[in-house]
């Protein structure tokens, strides 16, 4: 049923890649954001400006995580470490937090000007798993989930939100640790061997991976398949459409 072990009685789905198309929102702001700190401190320092890689470097040290950790992971990645700061940085501040908050207000203004999108087959396989019984949680590192669910106009489907917001308050640790999809199947009242992960992320399936649960979904976006089963996905499908047509 599904195309999910008969055990499964709840499904954790991410939201980026997965339920909206705005992963690519978030790779395209990443970069406009990186670009431009990169560029500032190359022409400071006089050194060589290397962008970031949209495609490479989202998926190793971003993709997945929550903001704070992306900027800490990336920018490690190239020899530079920057103080934390505090969560209300201005976006020009030369801080974690500043750097975070200058890419969410590019996600921002991109979601205000272009919209949102659901995915059509994810919208058609969360309607199948309610119709079937199952309950469903978003597990998403981003603190604008409720706004991207409502303008996709798809929150109501979903019986518990864990997100950027909720991880802060009740301090959870990010992707790739299982901290926040443990807290959804807690949320739903079950255990994790009872639940199913849908990640398009690398540190989203390895999340699902450390935290036990009954099967972890890779969904494929951008042709990584490989590399989602590499990190901990059983199964990995283009679209959650194929689960359904499986059965």
């Amino acid at each position: 049923m599904l195309g999910l072990p008969s055990h499964v009685r709840a499904c954790l789905f991410d939201l980026d890649g997965v339920l909206t198309q705005t992963a690519k929102v978030h790779a395209a702001a990443w970069k406009e954001m990186f670009d431009g700190y990169l560029r500032e401190r190359a022409t400071r320092e006089g050194t060589a400006f290397v962008p970031f890689d949209a495609v490479d470097d989202y998926d190793e040290y971003v993709d997945g995580r929550p903001r704070e950790d992306g900027v800490r992971t990336f920018l490690a990645s190239r020899g530079v470490h920057l103080p934390e700061g505090s969560p209300d940085d201005p976006p020009e501040a030369e801080t974690v937090n500043g750097l975070g908050n200058r890419k969410n207000n590019l996600v921002l203004r991109r979601i205000r000007e272009d919209g949102v999108e659901p995915y059509e087959g994810s919208v058609r396989f969360v309607h199948a798993v309610r119709e079937a019984g199952l309950r469903c949680a978003v597990v998403s590192s981003s603190a604008n989930c409720r706004d991207v669910l409502v303008a996709a106009g798809i929150e109501d489907l979903f019986d518990e939100r864990i997100d950027g917001v909720v991880a802060r308050e009740r301090h959870l640790r990010g992707k790739p640790a299982p901290d926040t999809f443990l807290e959804a199947a807690r949320g739903l009242g079950l255990p994790p061997d009872e639940a199913a992960v849908f990640e398009d992320a690398l540190a989203g399936v390895e999340a699902g991976r450390a935290g036990r649960f009954g099967v972890v979904v890779g969904v494929d976006r951008v042709g990584q398949a490989e590399q989602l089963r590499e990190h901990g996905a059983d199964v990995v499908v283009r679209d959650l459409a194929e689960l359904l047509e499986s059965r």
